[in-house]
């Protein structure tokens, strides 16, 4: 179930804060999180794009915007983004994991593997094997295994990292698969749980 309802109400808070302080950046930050979560990517970007013309100090940490980019299909900006963020937050697995899903729709995944920025110290033990599958050096079942072992959280990563990783094989059933399982079977209130829904709605696989 797509939970739009809420995330409406939401959005008009949003731009009811914005309407009354519209310098505030972190009020297009929060604004363009819901706009994503209801899959209006274009406007998420514009709400990020304000954010950072307020305030260029925040552009490593606009990883939101490095998502939208993705499903936007800008690529390359996409990458780019990432690997700023990495510039302040280099231990964590998911910004190198996007850098490599925008490298591989841009180029493939074997460019995407040898160019994989390397990240040692995420605490997440799921994070951790998702990051050894995408280099390579352990299977999608060692990711499932360790996920199953941190419960909802751990099975929600792994399916959705394993979905990604098949798409950016071109394996588009499998991806299919773990990525429906981690938006119907393993919900949990996390931005990453949306963003797994607007996956679904923006591949019309609800």
């Amino acid at each position: 179930m797509f939970l739009s309802n809420s995330l409406e109400n939401q959005l008009k808070r949003w731009n009811e804060i914005i309407h009354n302080q519209p310098k505030n950046p972190n009020a297009y930050i929060r604004r363009g999180m819901v706009n994503f979560q209801l899959a209006k990517i274009e406007e998420s970007i514009q709400d990020f794009d304000m954010a950072e013309q307020l305030d260029s100090r925040l552009t490593p940490y606009l990883w939101q915007r490095g998502l939208s980019y993705y499903y936007a299909e800008r690529f390359a900006e996409g990458a780019q983004q990432f690997e700023i963020d990495l510039t302040v937050n280099a231990q964590d697995v998911e910004e190198t994991v996007w850098r490599y899903l925008c490298v591989a729709r841009l180029t493939n995944v074997t460019e995407a593997c040898n160019s994989l920025l390397t990240v040692k110290n995420d605490p997440r033990r799921v994070m951790q094997r998702v990051y050894d599958l995408y280099a390579g050096y352990y299977t999608p079942d060692d990711v499932l295994i360790v996920g199953q072992l941190e419960g909802d959280r751990g099975n929600f990563y792994s399916h959705l990292y394993l979905g990604l990783y098949y798409e950016a094989q071109n394996n588009l059933d499998l991806a299919q698969d773990y990525i429906v399982k981690a938006a119907e079977n393993y919900k949990i209130d996390d931005y990453m749980w949306y963003l797994a829904q607007v996956h679904q709605k923006l591949r019309g696989w609800i």
